[in-house]
């Protein structure tokens, strides 16, 4: 249980003495952007960010070594293969597919490395020596799930296209989901663009997009993982994150969605038809809702649900399935994917690409060890130790991936045969998913594949800078809503009086802030030598910082990113206001005492922000120590409370900082704001 708590969930105040424990090793991943595109805003401000600001707190915060920080390019699955059909027929794209994705991840790295997301490696699944791992792994992870009971071969019927004579894969195909409930009109073969699963002969109206013409079902085998099988582990993995400060409410509800009973929704207007034929539907129970425009029934078991399906089809009921665990899909029978092995000499198949994708931070993880000289199981020491702990950063409509799919197979291989242990420490450290709302563009859900077309993630550099947009995006609160992006540059509703709302937060570095570290360093240029003055730092200062320091570790670790942007803001106008009225009296009295005390308290307030501020602006943050003339120790929270003379400084009385020119900024306002108020 966290610290801050008692036994009886009643909060604490907080102090030194209840701060949140974090691990000693962490491994920090960001959601796979798929090789088909590049990155466009959704991506960069709805996950990235968020899970790179993290990644440098921790790295503060346990130590730059104890810190790995994932990601990569997603290099399989049906939008790519779709979306290299396309290019190749429609618009004359003369490389091969795997040209076409080496092409969206040098895109996509770059974009990335433009935002300051300091990955230790944005690998690629099917690239480089990081697809060598990845293959491996994935082999590693199929066979050890089929050792141990975990599999099934089930023949399932496929979306055939008989004007062209092929199988189609996930995104050839699309109709009506048929979940109970969903509005999406983007329901591909056995998922849709919100996440729900279900079996393909489900679909509504579906239709071949090589043709237009509406599919046949063909029976092809498969493997499976039989999640269905573990439906108490997940309830007690629910239940577990419930109350978890750490997990967000999101998580725990959308994962509970899918632990219910299996269930059919019929409209009311067929209930007769279903009187007549209930007796050949395998045992259910009828549920009343006398207000609905539908009535339920439900099953004991998926498989007695599917044969009822069937029923109601052939009778022309129409109706939608509730959520419910569903087999797993582990293969598929496309060229473009992960090898699968071979297990019972059926035709070579490939991987489907959301299991290989959720076990990917492993593959990425040994080749990052591999890479830097080091033995690749010492992956375990960050993923199987009681000592570490992984955390995931992902969108919410893939809550049912990571939390559903991914726990269940995690949880599968655990205390079994080592592929997920520890030899000394233990066994694998289930994730922790820090799962973002949708963060929306003008009011409106954007997508690539929608009507409504997100903005590219490095277009808008074009408007912002990298510092300003990081800022907007971790102050949204997607962590509790979905929550719209409204830049004034790409909104054609904005007015040119109106004020841009992206800029709100960075004006706050660019402005307040840059103007206190301008301050105290011309003042100390002016009346002392251009050196910092060391002395003891007022205790009501101390006392404001070190409440800043708790406050924002504490969001830190509740990954409530806005509330630390108001901490900050908080903290640096203080620190604004102080500077303001005690420089006043020092220059009116010409007191040069009272001038060192006024700046060895606020230059306490630089250090203390701009450590604050390090995950976030990484920037103009490291211009700052730059200028302050003091080594990478400053970010250390080891040091977090102390003045600089502490312990950064050595003993000195006197610092000699590095000169500062006339209107230097350390934290920029892009050029098109100039004109700006």
């Amino acid at each position: 249980m966290d610290k801050s708590s008692g036994g009886n969930g009643i909060k604490k105040k907080i102090s030194r003495d209840n701060r949140p424990q974090f691990p000693e090793k962490a491994v920090v991943t960001g959601g796979m952007p798929y090789g088909n595109k590049k990155l466009h805003f959704g991506h960069v401000g709805g996950v990235f960010v968020f899970a790179d600001v993290f990644a440098r707190f921790l790295r503060d915060r346990i130590g730059r070594e104890n810190v790995i920080f994932v990601s990569g390019t997603d290099c399989y699955g049906s939008p790519i293969a779709e979306s290299y059909r396309k290019l190749s027929e429609e618009q004359g794209y003369k490389g091969t597919i795997k040209d076409f994705v080496s092409d969206n991840h040098e895109s996509q790295k770059k974009t990335l490395e433009d935002y300051g997301i300091s990955l230790d490696l944005f690998g690629a699944s099917g690239l480089g020596r990081t697809a060598d791992v990845h293959n491996e792994v994935s082999d590693q992870f199929i066979r050890k799930l089929y050792e141990n009971g975990q599999l099934q071969k089930i023949s399932t019927a496929q979306f055939y296209d008989e004007k062209v004579g092929t199988f189609l894969n996930g995104r050839q195909v699309v109709g009506k989901c048929p979940v109970q409930g969903c509005q999406s009109e983007k329901g591909y073969a056995d998922e849709c663009d919100l996440g729900h699963q279900y079996m393909p002969q489900d679909l509504i109206d579906p239709k071949s997009t090589l043709t237009g013409e509406r599919p046949v079902m063909k029976n092809v085998d498969n493997w499976y993982f039989k999640l269905t099988d573990h439906y108490d582990i997940l309830r007690e993995y629910a239940e577990d994150i419930r109350n978890r400060e750490d997990v967000r409410q999101v998580v725990y509800k959308t994962i509970s969605e899918f632990l219910e009973p299996p269930v059919i929704y019929i409209m009311n207007d067929f209930r007769e038809k279903y009187e007549e034929l209930k007796d050949r539907l395998e045992n259910h129970e009828l549920i009343e809702e006398p207000k609905k425009t539908s009535f339920t029934i439900k099953f004991s078991t998926l498989p007695d649900r599917e044969k009822s399906c069937a029923v109601l089809s052939e009778a022309g009921i129409r109706f939608r399935t509730g959520k419910t665990l569903v087999p797993f899909r582990l293969t598929g029978n496309i060229d473009w994917g992960v090898p699968a092995p071979v297990l019972e000499n059926e035709e070579p198949l490939t991987v489907w690409v959301w299991p290989e994708s959720l076990w990917a931070p492993i593959s990425f993880t040994q080749a990052y060890l591999e890479s830097n000289g080091h033995d690749r199981e010492e992956w375990r020491d960050f993923w199987c130790s009681d000592k570490a702990q992984v955390y995931q950063f992902i969108g919410q409509d893939n809550i049912y991936f990571y939390g559903v799919a991914e726990m269940a197979m995690f949880m599968a291989l655990q205390g079994r045969d080592g592929l997920l242990v520890h030899p000394k420490n233990g066994e694998l450290q289930l994730p922790v998913l820090v799962a973002n709302h949708h963060i929306l563009f003008l009011d409106k859900k954007a997508s690539s594949s929608g009507t409504v077309k997100p903005p590219m993630a490095a277009d808008l550099l074009d408007y912002y800078t990298p510092e300003q947009l990081r800022m907007h995006f971790l102050s949204l609160g997607l962590g509790m809503r979905s929550v719209s992006f409204q830049p004034k540059p790409l909104n054609p509703a904005a007015k040119p009086e109106d004020s841009d709302p992206v800029t709100k937060e960075g004006f706050l570095l660019s402005n307040v802030f840059n103007r206190i570290i301008r301050t105290c360093f011309y003042d100390a240029q002016k009346y002392l030598d251009g050196k910092m003055p060391v002395g003891a730092v007022d205790e009501d200062i101390l006392a404001e910082s070190e409440k800043a320091v708790l406050e924002y570790e504490r969001f830190m670790y509740k990954f409530e990113f806005h509330q630390v942007t108001y901490v900050l803001d908080s903290y640096i106008r203080k620190a604004s206001k102080y500077m303001a009225k005690a420089k006043a009296e020092a220059d009116k009295a010409d007191d040069n005492e009272l001038r060192r005390k006024w700046l060895v308290n606020v230059f306490h307030m630089i250090k203390t922000a701009a450590v604050l501020l390090h995950p976030i602006a990484p920037f103009g943050t490291e211009m700052v120590r730059e200028y302050l003339n003091v080594g990478d120790d400053i970010w250390n929270w080891d040091n977090i409370f102390d003045p600089m003379a502490d312990n950064i400084l050595s003993g000195e009385t006197e610092h000699k900082l590095k000169f500062l020119e006339p209107r230097m900024d350390f934290f920029k306002r892009h050029e098109s704001q100039f004109e700006q108020k």
